[in-house]
């Protein structure tokens, strides 16, 4: 099965290495070649460094993992054959809505279309799409290669089966999934970690 990530930076690159990791085919796009050529470098060092801490995710070597991500910089050659596509693209509401606007002309109705964001609503960013009951919210702890838990957080008019085959995708990657009955201002984990963060200052004033 391929799998398809809109690539930005960190999240990104781990993203595809756990897919990668968990067996299944990757496509990375971006509209820069070199951004996509970097991405790829940067995945290979990893690996490697992973690879000799005994570090590395996943029955299969590097070379095999490798094998399984490909680069594209064009976004209907990029999503054909997906069955998953996970956006990463820097936390600007505008920009995610447009590239999902885009994914929502020209995916079919079995792909689930999922973003990375750690705070935007799904009703603010899938609101109105066709597509929009196989959107949903699969927010990682950065970077996810390292820790596991993921948040899954659906829109409204989100399909039930569409949540549940997100959660069992991130079990099947070796992810840590937590359900989240409805969207809320900030989701769990970012309201948990703040209010943490916040004792932890005033600890230490």
């Amino acid at each position: 099965t391929d799998f398809y990530f809109l690539f930005s930076g960190l999240i990104g690159r781990s993203w595809a290495m756990v897919f990668a990791a968990g067996g299944f085919k990757v496509k990375l796009y971006d509209i820069a070649q070199q951004q996509l050529t970097s991405a790829l470098e940067n995945i290979r060092k990893q690996m490697q460094e992973l690879e000799e801490l005994g570090s590395l995710k996943g029955s299969l070597s590097v070379e095999q993992q490798l094998a399984l991500i490909s680069t594209c910089t064009d976004l209907k050659a990029a999503v054909e054959g997906a069955t998953f596509i996970q956006e990463c693209t820097p936390e600007n509401l505008e920009l995610k809505k447009k590239v999902f606007s885009q994914l929502d002309l020209i995916v079919g109705d079995n792909v689930i279309l999922s973003s990375s964001t750690s705070c935007l609503l799904p009703s603010k960013l899938f609101t109105g799409l066709k597509h929009v009951k196989q959107c949903i919210v699969s927010h990682p702890v950065n970077p996810p290669y390292f820790v596991p838990l993921v948040e899954i957080v659906p829109h409204p008019e989100t399909h039930p089966s569409t949540t549940e085959k997100t959660y069992a995708l991130m079990k099947k990657i070796g992810q840590s999934p937590v359900k989240l009955n409805g969207e809320i201002e900030g989701f769990v984990l970012n309201r948990l970690q703040y209010a943490v963060i916040s004792e932890a200052w005033r600890l230490v004033g």
